[in-house]
């Protein structure tokens, strides 16, 4: 998924879930700064002090992709969480190791990741936790039948757009049967392109078995909306079984006309279209007005350290402690150690 749906479509999810605005803005800046912190290593201050931060991406093409120690430490947790096949704990897909890596949507593993993040909401940083959870939990279902990590299970082969009517730009899929599929690493869906993140895509491939793989974008987009709806609902109520309810009829709908309207590539381009629905006050919570800037002045990073500029040692304030930013890199820490070290271990996948 894109910005479209981890900033704009999560913010909407995070109201209709009962969240107010700036608890909802502080989710999806958070759940799409997932895809953003590119950098890791320590921030150093003037004064000795210093902050270690991870990073949860990594930029295309970057050469920490051809490594699987870096993959699994990055792709796992962030982006294709393991699926076990959807097994419960103590249960073993058919298959070999990687049978378990591969990303499945809503598995019991994610429902795991998800009532570990309920279970930490009284920490300070607990909104920034889970705007990275429902990152995650939203890349099950855009992710599904891709590992992350360098393994021949990611081939992708003859994808076909099915839409009715074709919305890919022509020539495209040309260029990724003679290019892509021979340059790009069969990590987590590169091989696919964007094909998975785009909402409005009907379309098909065939798998690294063999196997033709139909996909629906835009159903599995809104069924994703309603699974991040149950559980923030239930992060709001402190009950992992609490009753929840789906979203509002009205607000799928505009969803799903956003999904499947606005057609571009670009996903910046979707998610202005989103913003300015919101502006218009489109959903049913009335008129929202979020903007997500991940680096300049406005951003988190900058608040936090004072500076757009990146230098060698920054000047310390003890604010810092409590920034947006820390609080954010405190989150993705904290949840890389849950899923790696609590929650995958228990359906024996050691990977960390």
């Amino acid at each position: 998924m894109q910005i479209d749906f981890h900033h704009a479509a999560t913010y909407v999810i995070a109201r209709d879930a009962g969240f107010s605005h700036d608890e909802a803005d502080l989710i999806a800046y958070s759940a799409q700064y997932v895809d953003d912190a590119t950098t890791e290593g320590p921030v150093c201050f003037s004064n000795g002090a210093m902050y270690q931060r991870i990073s949860s991406s990594h930029p295309s093409g970057a050469p920490g992709n051809l490594d699987n120690r870096q993959n699994r430490m990055t792709w796992l947790p962030f982006h294709f969480l393991p699926g076990n096949g959807g097994l419960p704990a103590g249960q073993d897909p058919p298959g070999s190791f990687i049978d378990k890596l591969v990303c499945r949507p809503d598995s019991n593993v994610a429902k795991d990741m998800v009532r570990a993040c309920l279970n930490d909401r009284d920490r300070p940083f607990a909104l920034q936790r889970l705007g990275v959870t429902m990152h995650v939990y939203a890349d099950t279902f855009a992710h599904q039948g891709f590992a992350g990590v360098l393994h021949a299970i990611n081939e992708v082969k003859a994808p076909e757009e099915t839409s009715a009517d074709k919305r890919l730009p022509g020539g495209m899929l040309a260029f990724w049967d003679q290019i892509i599929q021979h340059a790009a690493p069969p990590i987590g869906h590169g091989r696919a392109l964007t094909l998975p993140d785009l909402p409005f895509l009907q379309w098909r491939y065939t798998d690294g078995r063999g196997k033709v793989v139909p996909r629906d974008n835009t159903s599995i987009f809104i069924e994703a909306a309603h699974a991040l709806c149950h559980a923030m609902q239930a992060y709001r109520s402190a009950d992992p079984g609490a009753q929840t309810t789906d979203l509002p009829n009205h607000d799928e709908q505009v969803m799903h006309d956003l999904f499947v309207s606005q057609t571009d590539m670009d996903p910046v381009i979707r998610h202005k279209a989103w913003l300015s629905a919101l502006q218009a006050g489109q959903f049913s919570f009335g008129p929202a007005i979020i903007a997500y800037d991940d680096a300049g002045p406005a951003s988190w990073k900058a608040q936090a350290l004072g500076t757009t500029a990146e230098a060698a040692e920054y000047n310390f304030d003890p604010g810092f402690l409590t920034t947006r930013w820390k609080y954010f890199h405190d989150a993705l820490q904290l949840h890389r150690l849950t899923v790696l070290h609590d929650v995958l271990p228990k359906y024996g996948i050691c990977v960390g």
